[in-house]
């Protein structure tokens, strides 16, 4: 990139910052940066202190992110280990379930599964019938 461009390019910069809200700036930076100024020359100390600034509140900006993204992480892990316990468990009573069931009861609980209905309404509901039962 020659230098005339980069100088109209820095100027053109200087412009648009200059018409950008100094409160906001101020209030991104905190109180002890709240008294920005923007000098009207075109000169390279205020470009240097406005980069300064600018890159204040960006570093401002990515703590306040960073932080934001670790403390939700440490709930996402916190979420994750307890859906693993949860699926231990349910993987344990399943087994113990399967051990326990009668091979007319899984029969059942297969023929279900493939017909799409609720196979625990016929593992749990006991058969009327066979005790006895009358409706």
């Amino acid at each position: 990139m020659n230098s005339q461009c980069y100088t109209v390019a820095m100027d053109l910069g200087v412009c648009q910052l200059r018409n950008f809200s100094i409160s906001f700036l101020s209030s991104v930076l905190g109180k002890e940066s709240a008294t920005v100024t923007v000098d009207n020359s075109s000169s390279g100390a205020s470009v240097v202190a406005i980069d300064n600034k600018i890159e204040q509140a960006m570093d401002l900006v990515k703590s306040h992110l960073m932080y934001a993204v670790r403390e939700e992480v440490e709930v996402l892990k916190e979420q994750i280990k307890e859906l693993m316990e949860r699926n231990t468990q349910l993987e344990q009573e399943n087994n113990l379930l399967k051990t326990l069931a009668s091979p007319e009861q899984m029969a059942q609980f297969q023929a279900q599964v493939q017909t799409g209905g609720s196979p625990t309404a016929l593992i749990l509901d006991p058969d009327p019938t066979a005790a006895g039962w009358v409706a």
